[in-house]
């Protein structure tokens, strides 16, 4: 198996397949609204300048790891809502 395959963000894809489409219009747009609210952008801004600083503690290492997870899954979700809206009006 590719050791890419066996990634958290390989198996997520694999879940969501944001590839496929295929969600309905109600659904694609109520995805597409979804999104970190100002106080989490601010605490990853925070995070990060931490990080390229070399300073993260090791709860905010795993909170950074964390806002980054959930941030990619919210970016697969995205795309396939897209997608899906796409196909709708095709």
């Amino acid at each position: 198996m590719n050791p890419a395959a066996t990634t958290e963000a390989g198996i997520l894809s694999r879940v969501i397949q944001p590839e496929t489409g295929g969600w309905d219009k109600a659904a694609a747009t109520a995805i597409l609204s979804f999104s970190f609210s100002d106080e989490d952008r601010e605490r990853m801004t925070v995070l990060l300048e931490k990080a390229k600083e070399d300073t993260l503690d090791e709860t905010e290492r795993t909170e950074l790891k964390n806002f980054q997870r959930a941030g990619r899954t919210l970016e697969l979700m995205k795309a396939r809502a897209r997608l899906s809206l796409q196909q709708a009006v095709a």
